[in-house]
């Protein structure tokens, strides 16, 4: 297997690191085989679903004793929330599309493309989760400005703009994408595993960079049991983010009439 390496530029190199050898430049093999071995074991994988039920029902359970202190986590508006969370999604597809066009390309056009009808499938449920559950907080909430109830503000997008709070249910939709989008790449890069000479740098720095966006994730989704909503609304957004993936890939992806469940390539160059 030909080694995929990155040399670093000679911009932000110190003089003394110009000339020091290819063999000291940054080896994406290297982080990507560590990678690997790490989805290898078990554990990892197969208890990720029971992991995101874990850090949700402890996180929650330790918000709930109000003595967690205020970090920088605890802020809405850190980095990571802005500019990875709340448009997780857009993430999400932006690596995973030509992460998986480029596994089965080689193999197969067309099974590339069933591979990524999945993420329509995946698209269309997100939409209808984060839909249904913006309708329900909408559905049992009411405006409230000074303590005192606006019924004319219906919605809580109404409600905010005129300044004032909606107290509907609010289940957690941070909960929901996070674990569920974690759950789906996990199961999408699981070809990475068995490809020893059909890769490529782009396709080594897509899985690095998804890995990195899963471990983003499983860190946010912790920040957002211990800083935001309560039990039941983690808990809930929590348990159909699993849902959604065990319905699609061990239910229905394993069928003929689907987009197919992530195989190893047939084809070795």
């Amino acid at each position: 297997m030909s080694r995929c390496t990155i040399p670093i530029p000679s911009f932000i190199r110190p003089p003394s690191a110009i000339l020091v050898p290819s063999g000291n430049m940054v080896d994406v093999d290297i982080i990507v085989n560590k990678f690997v071995a790490l989805w290898r074991i078990p554990f990892v994988r197969l208890k990720l679903p029971w992991t995101f039920l874990v850090l949700s029902m402890v996180g929650s359970l330790v918000k709930s004793t109000q003595l967690v202190p205020e970090t920088y986590f605890s802020n809405s508006r850190n980095v990571l929330n802005m500019y990875f969370v709340k448009v997780s999604w857009g993430w999400t597809l932006l690596l995973l599309t030509p992460f998986i066009f480029l596994i089965y390309y080689k193999d197969s056009l067309t099974f590339a493309l069933r591979r990524m009808s999945s993420l329509v499938v995946a698209t269309a449920i997100w939409y209808t989760f984060t839909e249904t559950f913006f309708y329900i907080e909408d559905a049992t909430g009411t405006c409230h400005r000074d303590q005192v109830p606006h019924k004319e503000f219906t919605t809580k997008w109404r409600c905010r703009n005129a300044g004032g709070q909606w107290d509907g249910y609010d289940i957690s939709g941070h909960s929901f994408i996070l674990s569920y989008s974690a759950l789906i790449i996990a199961e999408e890069m699981a070809p990475m595993a068995t490809m020893e000479r059909n890769r490529n740098i782009v396709l080594d720095l897509l899985y690095v960079s998804l890995n990195g966006i899963v471990f983003i994730w499983i860190w946010m989704f912790m920040c957002t049991s211990v800083y935001f909503h309560n039990f039941w609304q983690n808990g809930l957004g929590t348990v159909f983010g699993i849902l959604a993936w065990f319905v699609t890939y061990r239910v229905w992806y394993p069928k003929p009439l689907s987009p197919g469940l992530p195989l190893k390539p047939t084809k070795q160059s």
